[in-house]
């Protein structure tokens, strides 16, 4: 038997591969991958296949030599390795400078596939010190405006598989992690803009992300969450904002990354936060459904 990003493949499973590309001689590896994810059920909680997750699948075991797969047929740039910088949005940056209650109700807009969403790039890319990079997997973005003028945005995703200071914290198995991971979500990017200077705003908006994100990640993908993450680079930032509300520090990382070669610091040691969304938090994501 393999493992593949937890999954255990069986040889009958390779077999049962093997004879889907064989039947499939005209299939791109884009379609047979489709197909076996209709096969085994591969699916997220909101329906849709988990083609990446499959081709991944199907890569590993042509390099092992256990399945050849069609030739390629078109390669697809890379937004990671090739990454365009975002159309920069003009937009009114005069001073905001107010008491938090003078600046009146705000509204909380997810802006992923709207119109809306190229100001949300350029905003992070403009003014955020680690830049837009597009996130990977499961994401939300959200711009909170003041009336019509954005004073905050943030963005959260899938988050990442092994994360040492948040698995002892939550004491799930590495076989729970693998089944429920799907419900933390992780907050890449957390930005008030450099003209927006409002005492105590940014703990307030993580506040109100706190009790609204679960059920907008229920309305996209088909599930809610149970908990939330994120990394503040202490060489840099204290955090303050995310203690105050109310996040809890679970410990650091080791400054390397997950594919480091040796035990070597490589990058600044971050400090990683979490946020419970639910009191069952750890009885949920530790379950074996």
């Amino acid at each position: 038997m393999l493992r593949y990003r937890g999954r255990t493949v069986t040889p009958e499973q390779i077999a049962e591969i093997r004879c889907l590309i064989g039947s499939e001689p005209g299939s791109s590896r884009w379609a047979l991958s489709r197909k076996l994810c209709e096969a085994w059920g591969w699916k997220q909680a909101n329906g849709a296949l988990q083609d990446m997750v499959c081709r991944g699948l199907l890569l590993a075991l042509e390099r092992a030599g256990h399945i050849e797969l069609p030739p390629i047929r078109r390669v697809m740039p890379n937004p990671l390795a090739e990454r365009r910088r975002p159309r920069r949005v003009e937009l009114d940056t005069s001073a905001v400078r107010c008491r938090l209650r003078e600046l009146g109700p705000l509204s909380y807009l997810q802006v992923r596939r709207t119109p809306e969403e190229a100001l949300f790039n350029s905003l992070i890319e403009e003014y955020h010190y680690l830049g837009y990079v597009q996130p990977v997997g499961a994401h939300l973005k959200y711009l909170v405006r003041a009336e019509t003028r954005p004073v905050a945005a943030l963005s959260f995703s899938s988050p990442p598989r092994h994360l040492g200071a948040r698995d002892r914290y939550i004491g799930w198995s590495p076989e729970a992690r693998r089944r429920n991971l799907h419900r933390v979500a992780y907050n890449p990017r957390f930005l008030i803009p450099p003209w927006v200077e409002v005492p105590h705003l940014a703990s307030h908006v993580l506040g109100a992300m706190a009790r609204r994100l679960s059920g907008d990640w229920q309305a996209v993908y088909g599930h809610g969450l149970d908990f939330l993450e994120t990394f503040v680079d202490i060489e840099q930032y204290r955090g303050t904002c995310y203690l105050a509300a109310n996040w809890v520090v679970l410990g650091e990382t080791t400054g390397r990354g997950h594919n480091a070669a040796t035990k070597k610091k490589t990058r600044s040691i971050k400090q990683v936060l979490g946020y419970p969304l639910t009191r069952r938090f750890r009885e949920r994501l530790c379950e074996l459904r």
